[in-house]
């Protein structure tokens, strides 16, 4: 099968990989319909993450099941599915309490490298949701972008507890950010202020309903949160990015007793004790734990009340992965889908 495979920072190609096949009886092996390019997938590309020899690419994905293994249970060939970008039980204890991205069995879906024609996925019962029927066309970005990032984005928002009466800021304008304001708007919040400096994302985060744009950063981007919520700063902050400019703009721009919620995978992040301290600002966040929200998000999309799949605006075939990867790179695009 053909599959993206990264050599060397910058060096993304597509190569015949070895068919996926079942290795244990809980697996499931599914023909992909999309796949697409992550935000995270560009620490790597940039370097700033080793490369440990070629390497598969990939953790967002939606395909019909072609083969189950014996122990399979809530899955089926022929059916359409969405999964996590880790693969987990939902049956443990850690499951349970909602945090299948920390199962006890977790395993990243990443390192089986979901841009290709065909995908292993382990822990099927726990990790796929199955979609009422075969989805139109047209509903294939949304649900792939429920396997990542509107997932995060809705995680992000949750732990920020971002709800009715509150203000809503959120840090990053990639395609987690902008789901975070969707997220928000799904919560309620009473008003949602997207922190962009980039015309095309202000209109689709105005279009998921932020209410506000800022576009100042660091110390000027709090002291404008600050200005518009009356000095106290916002109830509720989505960290979307990951760098310490970012980390430090959300935990500035939240009030005291406010939440953050950070979902930026973190690089390079150090947090001074003493200013948290006196802070008085919740901080809860790490990997998304997507398969929690799946059935909801799908329900969501598969009845039009969401359309998340309008952050996809690259969308490309398979073997122009490199493309793909050099325009979300350059910030040419917000988020590059691939069609199998």
């Amino acid at each position: 099968m053909r599959g993206v495979v990264m050599h060397a920072p910058g060096d993304i190609r597509v190569e015949q990989r070895e068919d996926p096949r079942i290795l244990a009886p809980t697996d499931a092996v599914i023909r992909l319909s999309a796949s697409c390019v992550c935000g995270s997938d560009l620490w790597p590309y940039r370097g700033i993450e080793a490369v440990e020899g070629p390497a598969p690419m990939g953790h967002e994905y939606v395909g019909v099941v072609e083969e189950v293994g014996s122990e399979v249970r809530t899955v089926e060939p022929n059916r359409f599915v969405v999964g996590s970008f880790f693969a987990s039980d939902n049956t443990c204890e850690i499951c349970r309490a909602g945090y299948q991205s920390s199962c006890v069995r977790r395993e990243l879906m990443g390192t089986l490298g979901a841009q290709a024609e065909r995908l292993r996925v382990p822990l099927a019962d726990g990790t796929l949701v199955a979609t009422p029927d075969m989805p139109s066309e047209d509903l294939i970005p949304s649900l792939l972008a429920a396997s990542d990032v509107l997932g995060t984005g809705w995680f992000g928002a949750v732990a920020a507890q971002a709800g009715p009466g509150r203000t809503v800021a959120v840090v990053g304008d990639g395609a987690v950010g902008l789901l975070a304001v969707l997220a928000a708007g799904q919560l309620g919040a009473e008003r949602i202020i997207a922190m962009s400096r980039h015309e095309p994302r202000q209109r689709l985060a105005r279009a998921f309903g932020a209410t506000d744009i800022v576009t100042e950063r660091g110390d000027e981007g709090v002291a404008r949160i600050k200005e518009m919520t009356g000095g106290l700063g916002a109830h509720s902050v989505v960290e979307a990015v990951g760098t310490q400019e970012s980390m430090l703009q959300a935990i500035g721009s939240t009030r005291p007793g406010g939440h953050v919620g950070y979902v930026g995978v973190s690089h390079g992040v150090v947090l001074d004790g003493q200013e948290l301290f006196f802070s008085h600002v919740h901080l809860h966040g790490g990997p998304a734990p997507v398969r929690q929200y799946l059935p909801r998000l799908i329900d969501l999309i598969w009845n039009r009340r969401i359309a998340p799949g309008r952050v996809f605006d690259l969308d490309l075939p398979l073997d122009r992965a490199a493309e793909a990867y050099r325009a979300m790179d350059e910030r040419r695009a917000v988020k590059a889908l691939l069609r199998v």
